[in-house]
């Protein structure tokens, strides 16, 4: 009896040896795995895809309505969302009232949405003013350079910028930005950066 004893306390320690193996590997792996420097979007923004690593902004200008040159430092301080378009780019038009709500829900949240096609800054404008986008101030790259640093092969093509001037997440494609759970997507990403000032 004492033998039988024996054997089943010597299975059953074996047996929990390797459920704690099993339970420290699990852990082990979640601590390694690669952490997303932003969550995970909702569904209306599905698109928006964490990079594994932020990857620091190239320096690129652009241009806003006045031809003032600008770079993306200098939104330093808050998250961004850069988005390229251009009139010609159907999916574009459909999304730029989504970006105005966007930047009416979120103050906190910088929208750059640059049009990466031809024509001048008062005709982006009055294209901006017709497809309901007007609030969105106009900033042109003309010289596609956005287009060529970031490798974008698709528009629209939107990168999400962290405070600290890195890119954090991007889609190809356009997104419902201003759906609700969109809007608190950003709303707690801004709620976030503006705590930890």
């Amino acid at each position: 009896m004492n033998a039988f004893l024996s054997g089943l306390n010597g299975k059953i320690l074996a047996a929990g040896g390797a459920v704690a193996a099993v339970i420290v590997a699990g852990l082990l792996y979640t601590m390694m795995a690669p952490v997303h420097a932003v969550p995970a979007p909702p569904g209306a923004i599905a698109r928006l895809e964490p990079l594994k690593e932020p990857a620091p902004v190239p320096t690129v200008a652009f241009n806003d309505a006045s031809g003032r040159r600008h770079t993306l430092a200098e939104f330093k301080g808050r998250y961004v969302l850069l988005n390229l378009w251009a009139t010609w780019c159907a999916p574009c038009v459909r999304e730029l009232p989504s970006l105005a709500g966007l930047q009416a829900a979120i103050p906190g949240l910088k929208i750059v949405a640059v049009n990466v096609g031809r024509g001048s800054a008062s005709d982006a404008a009055a294209f901006l003013k017709a497809h309901h986008a007007g609030s969105l101030p106009v900033y042109m790259d003309s010289d596609i350079a956005l287009i060529r640093v970031f490798g974008a092969f698709g528009l629209p093509y939107s990168i999400l910028i962290d405070p600290q001037g890195r890119e954090v997440a991007r889609a190809v494609g356009p997104g419902a930005w201003d759906a609700p759970d969109a809007v608190d997507y950003f709303r707690a990403l801004t709620l976030k950066t503006s705590g930890a000032s």
